[in-house]
């Protein structure tokens, strides 16, 4: 009996031990928990700090940074003496407000004096006069644009920024003038026309290798909204049958989660900012693609040495990953009420995810392919001249998201398609869909309402 006892009281006392030590583990395991919650914590607050101050930064540097192209703007083009005239110490008649409107620049209200809003309200401001445009500049108002003034107030130099194609302004206080719409085409601006105004042309000329009469034609064939990103790189001013081959200027949102960006698909993102920023905006940073050497495709770059630019000091290359969050940041802009017949638009869902087979392309919500999303000219029916220009030789199936914003100067990558009905005629050819004419409508409300 005696043994048995011991035995009881032994067991017990195992079990009671193995009691204590679960608890043990569980308590220590829940303070484990909690501490290593109470790090995860912590270093989600880094990863939240680190986002919005990277999105802070980009915003800046998408609106403000010139990332040192003030040297070729103004520095060898004097754009800013041409923006001046020769009553503010420039050349010629000058740059006006009503001019500046009337060729796309825009005017950022909240850059704007409470005081100057209101004698703008009483049209008390002369807006014929640049030097008007000067003080502007000043403010640091012009959407896109920076001028460098000396300690006199008098502009030494200019530069520009992202914002000058890829925003615009909701004209909250006048046409042109109001809230910054970032992400926006500018399908307003005749950034040629405005290039042609510069008194120095001639490095352009001799990079094209023709006289300063041609570049301005060039430069004065593109019209508004659009602009030819590989003119420096294959010298090709127009196309075979005689036509302008600028492209439209692309919207900046809607672009998280999409593969390859442009109208023909050379790079991602932040390829295309090195791209623009070091040799179309000519800011002094550094830009590689080895394709661009081809002397055949690309005649300029391969003699000009562009496609490897090692521009110093680099301002350019640090600045890419915020530029970059920022950009995905930017959602695309819902279409305001009213401007799409709702019950048309859920009829023309259907058609877009059924009879028009629109969506295996264009996969919502998305609007183009998850991966590789680019087609040879042949599958979407139109010429190669611009698919040509690119080392993909396709197009990209364009994102679809806030279409409502950018139908100014037509659709496709050149504008071909004037409308939106003439894009669904179009691929209702090519695909042989024999949509009907209500199922067309509805298509184009949905279309409208994305």
């Amino acid at each position: 009996m005696r043994r048995k006892s011991v035995l009881t009281v032994g067991v017990f006392l195992v079990g009671a031990l193995v009691f204590l030590a679960e608890a043990s583990f569980v308590t220590g395991g829940s303070a484990w928990a909690e501490g290593h919650g109470e790090e995860f914590s912590k270093n989600e607050r880094r990863v939240h700090d680190h986002t919005q101050s990277t999105l802070d930064h980009g915003r800046q540097i998408f609106r403000f940074d010139t990332f040192g192209d003030e040297a070729f703007w103004g520095g060898t083009l004097h754009l800013h003496q041409a923006i001046a005239g020769a009553q503010n110490g420039g050349v010629g008649a000058g740059v006006s407000p009503k001019t500046a409107l009337a060729v796309g620049l825009k005017v950022d209200a909240d850059a704007l004096p409470w005081q100057l809003k209101a004698q703008l309200s009483a049209g008390r401001v002369n807006l014929d006069d640049p030097a008007t445009t000067l003080a502007l500049l000043k403010l640091n108002a012009v959407v896109g644009v920076t001028g460098f003034f000396d300690n006199a107030g008098n502009i030494r130099s200019m530069g520009v920024q992202c914002a000058l194609c890829h925003s615009t302004v909701d004209d909250s206080f006048a046409p042109g003038i109001g809230k910054r719409l970032d992400g926006w085409a500018n399908r307003d601006l005749n950034i040629g026309l405005i290039v042609s105004l510069a008194p120095s042309l001639s490095s352009i000329a001799d990079l094209l290798q023709v006289d300063v009469a041609t570049v301005k034609k060039v430069l004065t064939s593109w019209g508004p909204g659009r602009f030819d990103a590989v003119l420096d790189k294959d010298g090709k001013a127009f196309r075979p049958d005689g036509g302008q081959a600028g492209t439209l200027i692309p919207p900046a949102f809607g672009l998280a989660g999409v593969n390859l960006h442009t109208w023909t698909g050379f790079g991602s993102v932040p390829y295309w900012n090195a791209y623009v920023a070091v040799t179309e905006m000519r800011g002094s940073g550094t830009f590689f693609d080895a394709r661009l050497s081809d002397p055949g495709q690309y005649p300029v770059a391969a003699a000009s040495g562009s496609f490897n630019t090692r521009g110093t000091p680099d301002l350019v290359t640090a600045k890419l990953p915020a530029l970059h969050q920022y950009q995905l940041a930017l959602a695309a802009p819902k279409p305001p009420a009213g401007s799409f017949d709702a019950a048309a638009a859920a009829r023309g869902k259907e058609v877009f995810d059924n009879q028009g087979r629109c969506a295996s392309c264009h996969v919502p919500p998305l609007y183009t392919e998850p991966g590789h999303n680019l087609h040879t000219p042949a599958e979407i029916g139109v010429d190669s001249f611009q698919a040509d220009r690119s080392p993909t030789h396709m197009y990209r199936t364009a994102p679809l998201a806030g279409l409502w914003t950018h139908q100014k100067g037509g659709f496709y990558h050149d504008g071909r398609f004037a409308t939106l009905s003439n894009v669904v005629e179009h691929y209702d050819t090519q695909f042989t869909l024999g949509l009907r004419a209500q199922e067309k409508t509805d298509l184009i409300e949905y279309l409208k309402s994305l």
